[in-house]
């Protein structure tokens, strides 16, 4: 049987007591003079100028006439699926909608028309859709929540 050599007892370490980090002497400090400040000089009352008028303001451009709605509002995109290109639309009291029709799409950043190709209610196919109506609605464009839609008359 091997025989197991036997390990050097450990020393132990004495405790050193902490010291105080020597003082860190300064120069003496010198009172520095404060500096004399130039006097303020101001024109003589002779030669001021008299104070200049205020420029006219040019005027403003006349705003462009805000173009009447494209027809009849039938409804708000109320959501977008990017991925598909389908708008979800919900028609207000009165309106119909059918397939044929032709539609403009208005928003703060969209502005299209287009022809109604399909309609979709509940994943079906629906030939028409009525008043409070949520359906689906293939677009050719990106269309975004809150774009109001109006039916453009033939």
């Amino acid at each position: 049987m091997a025989t197991r050599k036997k390990s050097k007892p450990k020393i132990k370490r004495k405790k050193i007591s902490a010291r105080k980090p020597a003082k860190r002497r300064t120069a003496p400090r010198v009172a520095a003079r404060p500096a004399k400040k130039a006097p303020v000089r101001r024109a003589p009352a002779a030669k001021a100028r008299p104070a200049a008028r205020p420029a006219r303001a040019p005027k403003a451009a006349p705003k462009p006439p805000v173009a009447p709605p494209p027809g009849e509002r039938i409804g708000v995109v109320t959501h977008y699926f990017s991925h598909l290109a389908v708008a979800v639309l919900r028609l207000e009291s009165g309106a119909r909608l059918r397939v044929g029709d032709t539609i403009h799409f208005k928003g703060h950043t969209t502005d299209f028309s287009q022809r109604v190709e399909s309609l979709e209610v509940d994943h079906q196919p629906a030939a028409e859709v009525g008043p409070t109506d949520d359906f689906g609605l293939k677009v050719v464009a990106h269309a975004r929540e809150h774009d109001v839609v109006y039916k453009v008359k033939p």
